[in-house]
């Protein structure tokens, strides 16, 4: 009996302890719910991804909330909940929001003149324009450059806060629209100046902390500054957390997060992007509404963070409504308005509304959703035979490809390349499913070509499917599965030797790499 207290005692103790921090972790995921609870059809979400299917969007990931509960999450083989994204510009929000922390600290003004955080890299003659460039401005997209110098600075230059100073100043700082992720990356490195902290350290306990967030990373310059105007990863629910802290005039369980008047400065309109444009233009047109602080206005009296090839952490204050998406799109615009065609008519009252055939519908396609693999017949035994372990001498190429041999298993393929510049990469491919591996090579990526792009990164997430698309024609998909983008080698074999058709699916079929070997 005394031994029963005793474990009764403990059993208190544990529950008033570990309990919280039980606690803690579950609150690292946002509540759940369904959508007829918070009055949201499913209908209308069903809609949503049969449109995506077949079109030009390919998706990775999709989640939306209303009152603050997930209603709907999917994501299509072989991406997955536990995986990082790609944010490419949507770290801008990010980068942003440091500077809304150090704002709120006291460390920064957004009145204050760029150049007196960096005097030792400023121009020995420093413009007026120059010398009027305020934080504000970095933050608005109105620096005043023009072209925008971003990539031409971030491929060719190892400092890149020179460089920018050395970037002339052509319009007064304040005025103009023209969008500049250096622009950004200079925020962020007077961020890091003030603090003596790279970003990602900086927001660990004021942003990921608070909101559960783990696990990011964030490129950096080779200098070592977090590049800022992208290069950030997190995971989808990461994405719609930081879009619900907004949402919610950044609130957090029921602290303050961040301040609320820095949620409303961030989130309204600075300057008009196009003001030369119609309104039935504008009407139409998502890039149009405003420019915030690293934030766009859009229609429907929203508000967004956005990043290339379809990345979006979307805000609806009127539904009290938050989507987040990744995805590969050549069509933002017409990603956007999948969004307002689909899902926007399904969002009811605050009350709930009733389930039908559709939730159950719902409910079975979203385990359901993949990419598509490659297609083909099952392998033949004598091609595999015919063209495995064999090393085939690649003529030169732009890709650098120096030589690929192939194996074979069961149902598994190896692609062993050599490259010029000594790298060699082994890739491995299953048939009708996804093989998940890391790797050093690097993918398709729209800043690859910048100076020390994704170095210190741990190695790419990849997923690789094969099917011989005939006896003498094997191809295979490469998936690097935090990030948006695939390749693929079709394999041309015969007697005179090989023949590679290489794709990467940022081109969107329109270019195509041939390499040839023996």
């Amino acid at each position: 009996m005394k031994n029963l207290r005793r474990f009764f005692v403990f059993l208190l103790v544990f529950q008033l302890i570990g309990g919280t921090v039980f606690g803690q972790v579950a609150t690292t995921k946002l509540p759940r719910s369904t959508p007829e609870s918070e009055g949201v059809s499913s209908q209308s979400i069903l809609n949503f991804l049969q449109a995506i299917e077949g079109s030009k969007h390919e998706l990775h990931s999709f989640m939306m909330l209303r009152h603050g509960q997930v209603v709907a999450e999917a994501w299509w083989s072989p991406y997955r909940a536990d995986l990082r994204h790609t944010l490419y510009s949507c770290s801008k929000s990010f980068t942003a929001t440091a500077v809304g922390f150090a704002v709120s600290e006291g460390k920064i003004a957004l009145t204050d003149k760029v150049v007196s955080f960096f005097p030792e890299k400023a121009p020995e003659q420093v413009s007026p324009n120059l010398a009027a460039l305020t934080i504000h401005d970095l933050l608005s997209m109105t620096a005043g450059q023009d072209p925008d110098p971003s990539f031409s600075i971030a491929v060719a230059e190892e400092d890149w806060i020179k460089a920018f100073f050395n970037t002339p100043v052509v319009d007064k700082p304040g005025t103009k629209f023209l969008y500049n992720s250096l622009a950004t990356y200079m925020a962020g490195a007077i961020v890091q100046k003030v603090t003596g902290q790279t970003l990602v350290e900086y927001l660990r306990p004021r942003l990921f902390e608070p909101l559960g967030i783990e696990g990011m990373d964030w490129e950096s310059d080779p200098l070592g500054y977090n590049v800022g105007g992208w290069g950030l990863r997190v995971k989808t629910e990461d994405m719609a957390k930081f879009a619900q802290l907004f949402l919610q005039k950044g609130k957090w369980n029921g602290k303050q997060v961040l301040p609320a008047n820095w949620v409303e400065q961030a989130t309204t309109k600075k300057i008009l992007q196009e003001p030369g444009i119609t309104q039935a233009e504008r009407d139409k047109n998502d890039w149009a509404q405003g420019y915030c602080y690293q934030m766009w206005r859009s229609r429907h009296n929203s508000y967004r963070g956005d990043g290339a090839y379809g990345q979006l952490m979307l805000v609806l204050p009127e539904h009290d409504v938050v989507i987040a998406v990744t995805a590969e799109t050549p069509d933002m615009q017409a990603e956007m308005n999948l969004v307002w065609d689909y899902l926007l008519p399904g969002i009811y009252k605050d009350y709930p509304i009733e389930e039908d055939q559709a939730t159950e519908a719902l409910n079975a396609k979203l385990p359901k959703l993949a990419l598509s693999e490659p297609v083909g017949t099952q392998t033949p035994a004598a091609s595999s035979s015919q063209y495995g372990n064999k090393l085939f001498s690649m003529e030169p190429n732009e890709m650098g490809v120096k030589a690929m041999h192939f194996s074979f298993g069961m149902r598994d393929c190896s692609l062993l390349m050599s490259f010029t510049n000594g790298e060699i990469h082994t890739l491995n491919f299953a048939q009708n499913g996804w093989h998940e591996a890391t790797t050093e090579k690097k993918g398709p990526y729209l800043v690859s070509a910048i100076k020390g792009s994704m170095d210190g990164l741990p190695p790419s997430k990849v997923a690789g499917s094969y099917a011989w698309l005939d006896d003498n024609t094997l191809q295979l998909k490469l998936r690097y599965i935090e990030s948006p983008h695939s390749e693929q080698y079709t394999c041309h074999f015969s007697e005179n030797g090989l023949t590679v058709d290489f794709e990467k699916s940022n081109d969107f079929g329109g270019k195509k790499t041939v390499l040839t070997g023996k």
